[in-house]
């Protein structure tokens, strides 16, 4: 039994959400968004303002996809209606950044700058005047973590300084460096 696939979808005031054939549309204050499902496997009922994701069978593929498609239906609605984000910290000495447009470049202590596009329907923002901390977001929760991963992985944090990019709430733990031989 999915635990997660049982539980019902509450869309919020503001969002409508329409199924048609395998497709679910979702419009909210942040934007448009549209899930495919299949409908071989996974049946939708929408009573009210509650979504109810449910399976046809108990075989092992509906079982599956019950609860995977009950999470993307339930980021699809939680994206149009608050949106998601991840913060990125930019730690180390002349590590830095700057957007301009659609484009991000980062100075990550290469002998060159990194130039990054930002894809379509995520944003990236810096926080500060020192250009350290950066705040990726959009409504598309796949997207938003794969473009935060991505920036983190030009400069990895390494664990002899801390040196590099890090999620804000990321811990790394500081290794102890060369110790000197004692005679």
């Amino acid at each position: 039994m999915s635990r997660i696939g049982n539980k019902p979808i509450v869309i919020p005031s503001g969002v409508t959400l329409t199924i048609k054939d395998s497709i679910v549309e979702v419009k909210g204050p942040k934007g448009a968004f549209e899930q495919v499902f299949d409908s071989k496997f996974i049946d939708l009922k929408l009573e009210g303002d509650v979504l109810i994701v449910s399976r046809f069978n108990d075989e092992k593929e509906s079982r599956a996809r019950h609860g995977l498609y009950r999470s993307l239906i339930a980021n699809a609605v939680e994206g149009c209606h608050v949106g998601f984000e991840k913060k990125l910290e930019i730690r180390g000495v002349g590590y830095r950044g700057s957007v301009q447009g659609q484009s991000l470049e980062l100075s990550l202590g290469f002998s060159h700058p990194i130039k990054y596009t930002v894809p379509e329907g995520v944003t990236v923002v810096f926080e500060d005047k020192s250009q350290n901390f950066l705040t990726v977001s959009g409504i598309d929760k796949n997207k938003v973590g794969s473009v935060a991963a991505h920036i983190r992985s030009y400069r990895k944090p390494e664990p002899y300084k801390g040196k590099g990019v890090r999620y804000v709430d990321e811990y790394v733990k500081i290794k102890a460096g060369k110790s000197a031989a004692s005679a």
